[in-house]
């Protein structure tokens, strides 16, 4: 079942699948953060450039601005921790959602963004900041499930390290062998395929992002939302027919 689309949260996994869960989310977080940034002006996914401007407003003494900067932190730590909450809450309990919880959770965030823009646009001095907190932390929890599923093998909204690891494997590849057959330099083209597919599905993500919110507006988002629901069906529909899907005993470890 796992190549089926809404398998693909499934806890039954494997390399394939988490490189398809992988692309998908890569996907979505670049339309996300490149759709947000037209809506808010800031980028949400962008961690060092954000603590770094915290440190730059301390200095400057805009102590405002380092406090916004310091919740925007926060709010991404926020949505990771909340994953680990759900993931690991489910999975004491055994259920096949545990990696599609976080995910309708950001669905349904990211549907709430999408409808009403409008009035993030009417009350923009509201709105607006409590926006960039909400895209943090969709950042946070998105990038901590697919961290969690393939066991911190990929990211989907940390590209600094994908492009890293891109150019690493770039650069075993066109290395120019000139010592003995056992100890040439080689790449590892699984690695290099997988990093490549991760940053094409982010811009290619960003550019459908961009494109979405300058034609469309806000309601550009709930596409994105539809397909973090269909990731989630399997799983979810599993756990209501097996009486898991609310609560229940912990397993036993």
């Amino acid at each position: 079942m796992s190549h089926r689309i809404h398998w693909w949260a499934d806890t039954h996994r494997n390399a394939q699948t988490n490189l398809r869960l992988g692309c998908t989310l890569c996907g979505i977080a670049g339309a996300t953060n490149a759709g947000g940034f037209l809506a808010v002006g800031q980028y949400t996914s962008h961690m060092s450039g954000i603590l770094s401007s915290v440190a730059d407003n301390l200095i400057l003494g805009q102590i405002q601005l380092a406090t916004a900067g310091i919740a925007l932190v926060m709010s991404f730590i926020g949505g990771s921790m909340t994953t680990a909450w759900m993931v690991n809450w489910a999975q004491r309990r055994q259920m096949r959602s545990a990696f599609a919880r976080p995910l309708l959770v950001e669905a349904a965030l990211l549907l709430i963004f999408g409808l009403f823009g409008a009035a993030i646009s009417h009350f923009a001095g509201l709105f607006v900041p409590l926006t960039v907190v909400l895209l943090c932390f969709i950042m946070g929890l998105q990038n901590a499930v697919i961290t969690k599923v393939s066991h911190a093998e990929i990211r989907t909204t940390h590209v600094t390290g994908l492009l890293t690891d891109l150019g690493i494997e770039l650069g075993k590849l066109f290395y120019f062998n000139r010592l003995p057959v056992n100890q040439k330099v080689v790449a590892n083209r699984i690695k290099l395929r997988i990093h490549g597919l991760l940053v094409g599905s982010f811009f290619g993500g960003a550019l459908i992002g961009a494109y979405g919110f300058k034609t469309y507006g806000y309601v550009a988002t709930i596409p994105l939302a539809f397909v973090l629901m269909v990731l989630t069906l399997g799983p979810m529909m599993d756990d209501v027919r097996n009486g898991k899907f609310a609560s229940g005993p912990p397993a036993a470890l």
